[in-house]
């Protein structure tokens, strides 16, 4: 029975209620499952109703990691890398579209057509990949988290880091009361010291010509440039995001129309535009204040220390222009809010990429736990070792493999989205295609070249005996080997599983209302997946209206 109007000339949503075979179909009628309906016409207003998923994913671009990388670019290479911020930031614009679009068009996010797609060994392989992904984005926040309590309260960073797993789990807590109001809340506070930063670059005063220069000519200067430019492209481009995203959109109910489908496609790609902008803004504003005060000539010698190894617990002096004494409270706000709210978003990430590969679901607490767990030893481990210095740099290090670990995520979205046999109508056009590609291969191709040089100059400069350098090499090259092996695969891989597009004309519609049963249920969304949705109320009509 269709669920939309008797008149409606469109594709409606189909109810399956007393179909035996639809155990798992999620389009029925059930008030305990949270989607927000879009109406069945064309409007801007709907535009309303896709509002969120971009902005809940546009957190991981202003997380602790983000400013992190952002400081220390600044600090060291002026405004040279803010190439890497636009390229960034217009490839993640082109991504995550087609992480949205997949989800929309198929009614499976990325997880779920992984494993769907490849064998059991590749799928579960991947399914480590993407768990290592996660984790190595929750580091960041977990350090991010130490520093803001430092800041706060003089804890130390190794006790920061431990108290990091509790407030995370309150926070999770504290959704019964409306996960919106949460995140607007967080998104007021790192609204906050962007407006700062923003503020601050009236007294820095930074050279609108080198900023310009610095956005538009590309320019690495040394290994070091290069390895801050792939931990830039791998704290803006995430790959838990691109599972993230593909999950969220199926947290509406859209029009199964060709036309309905189309308009979601292109108002989740306005918002996520919009949301990235915002993040774009707030990451140039961070390299421009740093690169501008770090390099100034008349900055004392105590602020010169704190400019020549600059990380999160040290960068609350470049705001003491604008806010005076009540800097570092407020930048310590900011980062724990920050550091929180990605938090939130790795976890339901980690919910829909255990759901997708291994059909297991957990609760957010207990999933939160055991990455949080596996993040906080490496952390704690250098917190303690290395001090605030050490956990600084390991930020670094884990976007460094956020943006190793990407192609395993990425190409497998741009094959799906580029196989007809997936997306129908919607799949990628020719030159989405050859741009997608391109964004792949050039981001493969930094990663690689850095992983090669690197490890030849380390080896070439290391105090160990030839038969170490020797064994040593052996085992990274074959390691690179390896790598470049496993992407090879999933480039030249030929999509084979057929998923059955949910774009149906309104003679088919018609049919399917009478016949139900013979239509098959796994290219619907599974009641799982939409039920893991963020909790929002159901809207109709009326509340878009």
């Amino acid at each position: 029975m269709a669920a939309g109007g008797p008149n409606s000339g469109q594709p409606q949503f189909f109810s399956r209620a007393g179909d035996e075979s639809f155990s798992h179909a999620p389009l029925i009628e059930n008030t305990e499952t949270d989607q927000i309906v879009v109406p069945d016409k064309k409007s801007w207003k709907n535009l309303f109703a896709y509002m969120g998923p971009g902005f809940l994913v546009s957190i991981a671009y202003i997380d602790p990691g983000n400013f992190e990388t952002d400081l220390q670019s600044g600090a060291q290479y002026k405004y040279e890398l803010l190439w890497i911020i636009l390229l960034a930031s217009c490839a993640a614009l082109v991504i995550q579209s087609l992480a949205a679009n997949l989800g929309v068009v198929t009614g499976k996010h990325l997880a779920e057509h992984c494993k769907a797609e490849y064998p059991k060994v590749q799928n579960f392989i991947l399914w480590i990949l993407a768990e290592i992904a996660i984790v190595a984005c929750d580091i960041p926040e977990v350090i991010g988290t130490a520093f803001a309590l430092n800041m706060l309260f003089s804890i130390p960073i190794w006790c920061g880091v431990l108290l990091t797993g509790l407030s995370t789990l309150l926070l999770l807590a504290l959704q019964q009361y409306g996960i919106r109001k949460l995140e607007f809340l967080i998104a007021f506070l790192v609204l906050t010291i962007a407006i700062c930063f923003f503020l601050e670059l009236g007294y820095a005063q930074p050279d609108v010509g080198e900023i310009f220069y610095g956005l538009f000519v590309p320019q690495l200067k040394g290994s070091g440039a290069t390895g801050l430019a792939i931990s830039l492209l791998g704290a803006m481009v995430m790959p838990h995001n691109l599972f993230l995203h593909s999950a969220l959109v199926l947290s509406r109910k859209i029009p199964r129309s060709i036309p309905g489908i189309k308009e979601a496609c292109r108002f989740y790609m306005i918002e996520s535009g919009f949301a990235l902008l915002v993040a774009f803004f707030i990451n140039v504003a961070v390299i421009s204040v740093s690169g501008a005060v770090c390099n100034s000539p008349d900055l004392n010698k105590e602020d010169q220390m704190s400019c020549s190894d600059l990380d999160l617990n040290e960068a609350s002096f470049l705001l003491r222009n604008v806010l005076g004494k009540w800097s570092s409270k407020l930048f310590a706000i900011a980062l724990l809010a920050s550091g929180q709210s990605s938090t939130i978003t790795g976890t339901y990430a980690g919910q829909y990429v255990m759901q997708g590969f291994l059909d297991l679901k957990l609760m957010p607490w207990i999933r939160n736990f055991l990455t949080r767990s596996l993040a906080i030893v490496p952390s704690l481990i250098v917190a303690i070792i290395g001090g605030p210095s050490g956990a600084g740099k390991l930020i670094i290090i884990s976007s460094m493999i956020l943006s190793f670990e990407l192609p395993f995520a990425l190409i497998p979205l741009l094959k799906f989205t580029s196989s007809k046999t997936k997306m129908g109508p919607h799949v990628n056009s020719l030159a989405i295609t050859i741009l997608t590609w391109i964004i792949g291969f050039l981001i493969m191709a930094i990663n690689i070249y850095y992983l090669i040089t690197r490890f030849v100059h380390v080896l070439i400069h290391s105090d160990l005996q030839l038969a170490a350098v020797i064994f040593i090499g052996l085992l990274g090259f074959s390691g690179m080997a390896l790598y470049l092996a496993g992407i090879a695969y999933l480039v030249l891989r030929k999509t084979k599983e057929i998923t059955h597009l949910l774009a149906l004309t309104t003679e088919e519609s018609e049919r399917l209302s009478i016949e139900p049963s013979k239509t098959s249920a796994y290219n619907l969304p599974s009641e799982e997946t939409v039920s893991m949705q963020l909790p929002q109320r159901i809207r109709t009509t009326n509340d878009v209206n």
